[in-house]
């Protein structure tokens, strides 16, 4: 792949080739959790030497969604389970309110203008997120944007590299959690709430609508049938 710049194209490097690859792959579930990732089999399949390959896996471990295990290699990361899945909403509703209620207290036009573009994309999305591989990444990215946003527009570096640092376990949660739906339509409106609040200038509001949002898309996934 090439990324033109004022001097010319410019080669992305092989290691950060392979990183878009395999983790493509795992969005796509051709690598499903628990599987074995052989360095020297990867790299006869892809046809790249096994360097970009340790380099591209490494920092897949560091985000969880790969672990490396003594004298075996690595290996896609195990499915989280029940009561793993509730930790990791505990902790986002601990810190996803709070930034929200710092961002609302600092939001400016431009920020509102970008986080209603990823409302749009998301519920651009929401219609072909659980029946094509390309529509969940749409949908995933789409998500994962407007959380960022938010957190980089709380002011609170702390906070947020708290929830930047939940990030592995969320996107292992999104590819390796085999729950049916992702209830993209229903997270799309209720950031679209969330956003409402804060053009509003609501802060507290949008904070509310935070915690529920995290709230409902638990129980959307833990309860299936009550939402």
């Amino acid at each position: 792949m090439m990324v033109s710049t004022k001097s010319g194209p410019v080669r992305e490097p092989l290691a950060d080739r392979m990183y878009k690859v395999l983790l493509d792959q795992f969005i796509a579930g051709e690598r499903v959790a628990g599987s074995p990732l052989n360095i020297g089999a990867l790299s006869r399949e892809l046809d790249v030497s096994q360097t970009p390959l340790r380099e591209a896996l490494a920092r897949l471990e560091h985000t969880g969604l790969v672990r490396r295990e003594a004298l075996k290699g690595y290996r896609v990361a195990d499915a989280l389970s029940d009561r793993e899945i509730g930790k990791l909403f505990e902790a986002r509703a601990v810190l996803e309110p709070a930034l929200t209620l710092e961002a609302g207290l600092r939001a400016t036009p431009e920020f509102l203008e970008t986080l209603g573009a990823a409302v749009d994309e998301l519920d651009g999305s929401a219609s072909s997120a659980d029946i094509r591989t390309e529509g969940f990444q749409h949908y995933w990215r789409a998500d994962d944007a407007f959380h960022r946003l938010i957190a980089a527009q709380s002011g609170n570096p702390f906070l947020e590299q708290a929830l930047l640092a939940l990030g592995g376990h969320v996107q292992r949660f999104r590819m390796f959690s085999k729950r049916g739906r992702t209830g993209a339509a229903h997270a799309a409106g209720e950031h679209r709430l969330i956003h409402q609040a804060l053009e509003r200038r609501d802060a507290e509001g949008a904070a509310e609508l935070m915690r529920r949002h995290l709230a409902e898309a638990r129980a959307r996934i833990l309860e299936p049938g009550t939402h």
